[in-house]
């Protein structure tokens, strides 16, 4: 059997392709490469970024059907205040999604005409499908925020509306008078309130009470809520429980509107204590039993104070709780507990007299006072907080040693608590001898729960004061240090190297994370490498962090984050240890608080203002970075900011951007920031004409002064000359006159002689003025030479004043020409930035003219009195 050679390609093709496609051969083709893919270790999960979604109007509409709050972001393509718009609007895309409000993005022209929009950008805020069009600024993506969560926003008509926890937490904090209805949509009887309490909405609305209502179960107990539906009114942050029938809504508005009109001190639940406790600055709390009629006049005392109170910012609360009481060492009720800053202090005088007790609390508020507490109290703030610093008094009678020993360390309370440190008094005794303390009184100082006994002089409260602020006091074994705010920034204004972990109280994952980092303290301390840590509230808007927990380090208070894992010590202590031995060759990146404090306290600052998202900056940057060290040979301190916003706040909305800082003033460089060596030339020249104005100002001050000491002279010379003329004959009057006005006239020729050479001479430069003025001003003093010879004998008082004001006049129109021509000087050196009125040679030749004409019209004057 013979083939054709098509047949046998053809064979050759269908068995190759058959080999191929049989799975056995695939997995043993691929055997190899699956295995490396294997051994790769997998990719890291890329976080989304908080990105506005975009829909179309079918997805819109769908939104507005199952959602009650929709913020649309409207749009057009090549726009691009659009795009500017919406990457500072995507920095509040997760805020908004917390407070249950969907943000989303549209680009429909038609559509957007149906909902009155014809101009791009913009903003509608829908609530149950009902519009609002936001007309404020949408650069400042914070006034978007607040508005698209404020309470006027969420307002409909004859409903009340609903929020979820962040809301109402908020609402809470930003207005006045709240009514929150806590409910469960799902139970028939909230139900039925929910439809009877509707009918007040407006009318709640018309006595400026807000109206809103939670269906969440959670935060019903977060306020000690048990019962559901209740009504909870907040006056200004302070709750109320409404006890009466829900059912009832004419009776409800009733005592809303007395609640509002009449102040009383309100009833709170041991939930409701906690969190005032936690975010009110001045609290006093009232423990009583009301089925005591003792506790019921007591507080019918107290009531009498309440206004006083307000106005002192201090606010009272009652609480029938006798578990809670006990909590704080409370054997007999009723007793009073004063917390500021969430640090108690017990009232141990009569509760009947009002009058001590407002006295008392106003003390407590305006002055520093160690707080007194209990035993109980005493081990709650030892456990919760890591320095407390105790003087146990024993028993102590006012007027005894240990009374006036304690009022002595009253003035440095203050100073501790600026450090961070708790200081309180305690005539209990028992936590005293747990820790073998016998003789009183006695100061111990407990850090991380650990006492420290003070062997010193206790009458001497600088002794005091240094000893437990002295680092090795503070220092705990294996302990990061907790530090407040403005003790962090005076850590980092005395400290070159300093590692800060800021976290949030209470963050699980920070607690991990610091058990980490605790291993690495020593060894930052054998490099002399501060290591703090800081949970104070707001700290990350107040350092300008993108999130916490973070860690930075501050070289000189200039600060790195760190963008690694926090969990890995040993890769950090290899980062700080890199940064402290590097040198700093690059611009250092600064924030907003960095920043402010160098524009406010460096005298030469240069500022590289740039975006993330600038795809020229980083070049740019990477030019710069070559002139570093030479600005810093020339003075010139160079930092760079990223700070958007801050940069918009001065001015600058487009990157990247440089700006000269000269004691706090700022001067826009408008040059090609790609040549860095004009960048650096234009730097030294902006510090050179500074110092140049400043000798020019010392030698004015100088020549000022010389003039100031020859008028003295010539004034004492007057004062000679007047007392010899009271002697001179009238006869010899008028021929005085006469000289004098012949030497008058003749100097007003040679003065407008001077003037008419000065007017030929006008675009010489500043230094030959500077010699004719110097000549002139000769030529002046060889004339009163004159005069005053010939006039020493015999001159009048009044003749003396006259040839005084004219020669003082003839002074001061020089002096004001040199200051306009100085003013001038200044006006065209800073005219870069900041646009002054720059005074043309023209104008100065006006102004001349304008002022010999003044003279020779004085002069006529003068002459036409002589001829009469």
């Amino acid at each position: 059997m013979t083939f054709s050679r098509k047949k046998v390609l053809a064979l050759c093709v269908c068995t190759l392709l058959a080999l191929i496609s049989f799975p056995g051969y695939v997995d043993c083709a691929n055997k190899k490469g699956s295995q490396a893919a294997a051994a790769a270790p997998p990719p890291a999960p890329i976080e989304p970024e908080a990105v506005i979604e975009e829909v179309n109007a079918k997805q819109l509409e769908k939104l507005l059907t199952d959602k009650d709050y929709v913020a649309v972001f409207w749009y057009a393509r090549s726009c691009v205040t659009c795009d500017k718009v919406l990457a500072e609007l995507e920095k509040i895309d997760d805020d908004t999604d917390s407070f249950g409000v969907d943000f989303v993005k549209i680009n429909d022209k038609r559509l957007a005409k149906q909902y009155g929009i014809k101009n791009f950008p913009a903003l509608t805020y829908f609530r149950e499908k009902e519009p609002i069009i936001y007309d404020g600024d949408l650069m400042d993506e914070e006034g978007v925020l607040d508005f698209l969560t404020s309470l006027e926003a969420m307002d409909l008509p004859d409903r009340i509306e609903e929020v979820n926890s962040k809301i109402l937490l908020k609402i809470i904090e930003d207005t006045d008078f709240v009514a929150v209805l806590f409910y469960d949509k799902d139970q028939k009887k909230s139900q039925k309130v929910l439809a009877e309490l509707e009918n007040i909405d407006d009318e709640c609305d018309q006595n400026d009470i807000a109206f809103v209502k939670i269906d969440d179960d959670s935060e019903a107990k977060e306020w000690g809520i048990d019962d559901i539906p209740s009504i909870v009114f907040f006056e200004r942050g302070i709750p109320h429980i409404y006890e009466g029938d829900l059912m009832k809504e004419d009776e409800l508005l009733g005592w809303l509107v007395h609640q509002k009109r009449h102040s009383e001190i309100p009833e709170v639940t041991d939930e409701m204590k906690d969190k005032l406790i936690e975010n009110t600055e001045h609290l006093a709390v009232i423990f009583y039993d009301k089925d005591d009629k003792q506790d019921i006049r007591v507080l019918n005392e107290l009531e009498n104070i309440d206004d006083e109170l307000e106005k002192e910012g201090i606010v009272i609360v009652r609480i029938d709780n006798a578990a809670e009481a006990k909590e704080y060492g409370l054997d007999h009720l009723p007793a009073l507990i004063y917390f500021e800053n969430k640090i108690p202090a017990l009232y141990e005088g009569d509760l009947m007299n009002e009058d001590e007790v407002l006295e008392w609390l106003i003390l407590q508020k305006r002055t520093a006072t160690i707080e007194e507490v209990t035993d109980e109290i005493l081990i709650e703030l030892i456990n919760d907080h890591e320095y407390v610093v105790v003087f146990f008094t024993g028993p102590c009678e006012p007027g005894e040693k240990c009374d006036k020993t304690l009022s002595a360390l009253e003035s440095i309370d203050d100073e501790l608590d600026e450090a961070g440190i708790i200081f309180v008094t305690t005539e209990d005794t028992n936590i005293a001898k747990k820790h073998n303390i016998k003789n009183y009184p006695q100061l111990v100082f407990f850090r991380n729960r650990d006492p420290l006994v003070f062997t010193g002089d206790l009458d001497d409260e600088d002794e005091v004061l240094s000893w437990i602020t002295d680092e090795d006091t503070l220092e705990i074994p294996g302990k990061i240090e907790e530090v407040n705010t403005k003790m962090l920034d005076k850590i980092l204004a005395e400290n070159d190297h300093v590692v800060v972990f800021f976290y949030r109280e209470g963050d699980k994952r920070a607690q991990k994370i610091l058990n980490e980092l605790e291993n690495i303290d020593d060894e930052c301390e054998e490099k002399d490498i501060d290591f703090v840590k800081t949970s104070d509230p707001d700290v990350d808007k107040e350092y300008d962090l993108a999130s916490l927990p973070a860690l930075a380090f501050y070289r000189h208070k200039f600060r790195t984050i760190y963008d690694g894992d926090l969990m890995k010590e040993e890769e950090i202590l290899d980062w700080v240890i890199d940064l402290h031995e590097s040198t700093a060759d690059v611009i250092e990146s600064v924030d907003r608080k960095t920043l402010q404090v160098l524009i406010n306290d460096v005298e030469h600052l240069a500022v590289f203002f740039y975006d993330d998202k600038c795809e020229s900056c980083p070049q740019i940057l990477e030019e710069l970075e070559t002139i570093d060290d030479d600005t810093d040979k020339q003075g010139i301190q160079f930092v760079k900011s990223n700070d958007v916003k801050l940069a918009h706040e001065i001015g600058i909305f487009a990157f990247p951007a440089l700006v000269y800082y000269e004691t706090g003033v700022p001067i826009m460089y408008d040059g090609n920031l790609k040549n860095e060596n004009r960048v650096l030339q234009w730097l030294i020249n902006q510090k050179s004409e500074e110092e140049e104005d400043e000798e020019d100002e010392d030698e004015d001050d100088e020549d000022e002064d010389e003039n100031n000491e020859d008028d003295e002279d010539e004034d004492e010379d007057d004062e000679e000359d007047d007392d010899e003329e009271d002697d001179d004959d009238e006869d010899d009057e008028n021929d005085r006159k006469l000289k004098r006005k012949a030497k008058k006239a003749q100097r007003n020729r040679r003065n407008n002689d001077k003037n008419d050479d000065d007017d030929d001479d006008e675009d010489d430069d500043d230094d030959e003025d500077d010699d004719d003025d110097e000549d002139d001003d000769d030529d002046e003093d060889d004339d009163d030479d004159e005069d005053d010879d010939e006039d020493e004998d015999n001159e009048d008082d009044n003749n003396n004043d006259d040839v005084d004001e004219d020669e003082d006049d003839d002074d001061d129109e020089d002096d004001d020409e040199d200051e306009d021509e100085d003013e001038d000087d200044e006006n065209g050196m800073s005219k870069l930035t900041y646009p002054k009125t720059d005074k043309s040679k023209e104008e100065r030749l006006k102004r001349l003219k304008k002022n010999l004409r003044k003279k020779s019209q004085n002069d006529d004057d003068d002459d036409e009195d002589d001829d009469d």
